[in-house]
């Protein structure tokens, strides 16, 4: 079950894109130490521009993962890589749709609310 999740925009320093997406591929392993950490994401938006999406089942697990090893670890490289402060907005899920489980929408809002 996914309740909130975090967005983190990063941009690359001229010259470290490629160092910056290893290091976000090298973080998969600390992540998948994360058992509330539903889901993960390293993504590539553009030239110099990464980010990561992650969902989690609580608050409380979000905010473990926000004081975990890889927050830890991209402040430590975040002077070396990045060019300016990471954008980070938490996000409250309104509906998901994950492998293995039921689709699911939360709130109010009856499903073909979201009908186009």
């Amino acid at each position: 079950m996914v309740n909130c999740a975090l967005l983190l925009r990063l941009e690359a320093q001229p010259g470290k894109e490629a160092e910056l997406e290893q290091f976000l591929k090298s973080a998969l392993p600390l992540v998948e130490e994360e058992p509330e950490t539903v889901a993960w994401f390293a993504v590539r938006m553009g030239p110099r521009e990464f980010g990561i999406f992650d969902a989690f089942s609580s608050d409380t697990a979000r905010q473990l993962h926000l004081a975990g090893k890889v927050a830890e670890a991209l402040k430590q490289k975040a002077a070396d890589l990045l060019s300016k402060e990471p954008i980070i907005d938490k996000i409250d899920v309104l509906a998901d749709k994950l492998p293995g489980a039921p689709s699911r929408i939360r709130g109010d809002l009856p499903p073909e609310a979201f009908a186009p």
